[in-house]
């Protein structure tokens, strides 16, 4: 290395790392390498979200023509699992294994059943298309492989996110608890990002061959990125040391949490925030395909254009809300910038217009980003210390679940929209299918003012003046 080479290199060290969202998060008992080492299990929840949100649906919606109702019901499963997320950070917290670990034994379970369900994905939804030879039973033996699979992969999902972030929060000092856990939220975006793009280039020739080759190459590196990332992170107890002092119980953790200030009314904004921003989850991808008649390459890439936006909304919303930002307002702005972003997206089908098709994307991220950020700084700083992993319980709870909800739902309305006009006296094949989809992302918008309609009375009033607040001046 030149001396050119070493100057950069040193610079970068000492003053570059300062711009990386969420660098700040770094201490010297945990640096900035061991953070983003253990991160990599959020990349691996977001390569499975991209390929269930993103990659799935399109390819089973287009290509092997499963009706978007039952697409929209596989993609919901993990929602089962999504209420228990509180739980599951809740009995980690308490947990010692025979090895003197809290943490880890939840996020290997997980891990293990994350690859169990990518290892079977595949197959099943080939016999779930038809392309099995079960015979007459094949299409049940599809749904079944499929529910399973898809339960398998969701279940992985949510145990190894919680109980990393409790982990994650748990190697930080308190202060910086926050900054860390935003940490690990970009890298999911960063690795549905990387994930989107990859899938998009090796399937642009899409065959069955090939998605069964993606989908179990992605079994495999989250097997891999797991173990790297949780290698030597959690210290373990001595088998001799004094047990932790007695827990409360789950409800009496809960209710105290739920008493708290503004709590039920942050949680209903979430949820209806969540709703609003996912409806469409599974849609934009057929959309672009169905309607603007973009190649599976490229529609995979919008979900890489949905991330970038969200990792530009979270970087942005950490450096303002650093300076004292009120954070229900950064959520309330993200809610508005999905606005006109979603207006953009139904635009595009009748203007023909792939572009605004993609600006509308990167907003809906931007949006999603900021009010993502807003409403996770919100529920962290609002929650007392000792309860900060049940906080983030909840809130991983509620935008699981809402998430799940509003992917059912956005099949359901789209099937019944689109299958109502072509089947009566309405316009034509194609013009209904686009109907389909742009009903969904106007319910979106109405949802979107909602949730800045709940969210008004949680935002922080700037003091008034002095002279006002010793009443009328004279």
């Amino acid at each position: 290395m030149n001396r050119y080479s070493q100057n950069a290199m040193r610079l970068w060290i000492t003053r570059g790392a300062r711009f990386l969202p969420f660098a700040d998060a770094a201490t010297p008992d945990l640096p900035l390498s061991r953070l983003l080492r253990l991160s990599l299990f959020q990349a691996t929840v977001g390569m499975a979200l991209v390929l269930l949100i993103g990659t799935l649906n399109r390819v089973m919606i287009v290509e092997l023509g499963v009706e978007a109702w039952m697409v929209g019901f596989m993609v919901s499963l993990p929602i089962i699992f999504a209420p228990f997320r509180a739980l599951i950070g809740f009995r980690s917290d308490v947990h010692t294994s025979h090895l003197g670990w809290k943490r880890v034994p939840f996020i290997w379970k997980g891990t293990l059943l994350q690859f169990g369900g990518l290892a079977m994905m595949p197959f099943a939804i080939l016999v779930l298309s038809g392309g099995g030879n079960a015979g007459a039973w094949s299409p049940w033996i599809g749904r079944l492989g499929a529910a399973v699979a898809f339960l398998l992969v969701g279940a992985g999902m949510h145990m190894t996110q919680t109980v990393g972030l409790a982990l994650a929060t748990d190697l930080a000092p308190t202060e910086s608890q926050p900054r860390v856990v935003g940490l690990m939220y970009v890298m999911l975006l960063v690795g549905m990002m990387v994930s989107a793009l990859v899938f998009g280039a090796v399937l642009v020739h899409f065959t069955p061959g090939r998605l069964i080759q993606v989908i179990q190459a992605a079994a495999v590196a989250t097997m891999v990125l797991n173990v790297v990332a949780l290698w030597k992170q959690e210290p373990r107890r001595p088998r001799g040391s004094a047990p932790p002092a007695p827990e409360p119980s789950f409800r009496e953790s809960w209710s105290t949490f739920a008493s708290g200030e503004g709590a039920r009314r942050r949680l209903v904004a979430v949820g209806l925030g969540t709703i609003a921003f996912s409806m469409e989850d599974i849609l934009l991808e057929p959309y672009g395909g169905q309607i603007l008649h973009l190649s599976v390459g490229a529609t995979t890439k919008l979900t890489a254009t949905l991330a970038l936006g969200g990792l530009v909304g979270f970087a942005l919303a950490s450096r303002v809300l650093s300076r004292g930002f009120d954070p229900f307002r950064m959520a309330s702005l993200g809610a508005a910038v999905g606005l006109p972003a979603f207006l953009s997206v139904i635009a595009a089908a009748p203007l023909g217009s792939p572009v605004l098709f993609a600006l509308g994307t990167l907003g809906i991220g931007f949006g999603a980003g900021l009010f993502g950020h807003g409403t996770l700084t919100a529920t962290m700083n609002s929650a007392p210390e000792s309860q900060r992993g049940l906080a983030l319980g909840a809130w991983g709870a509620v935008q699981a679940s809402a998430a799940g909800v509003a992917v059912a739902l956005g099949g359901v309305i789209h099937d019944l929209v689109s299958h109502t006009l072509v089947a009566g006296h309405g316009p034509a094949a194609a013009h209904a299918r686009a109907l389909g989809y742009t009903s969904v992302y106007v319910i979106e918008l109405v949802l979107l003012a909602a949730t800045i309609l709940a969210m008004a009375p949680l935002i922080r009033r700037p003091p008034l003046p002095a002279a006002a607040a010793s009443g009328y001046a004279t």
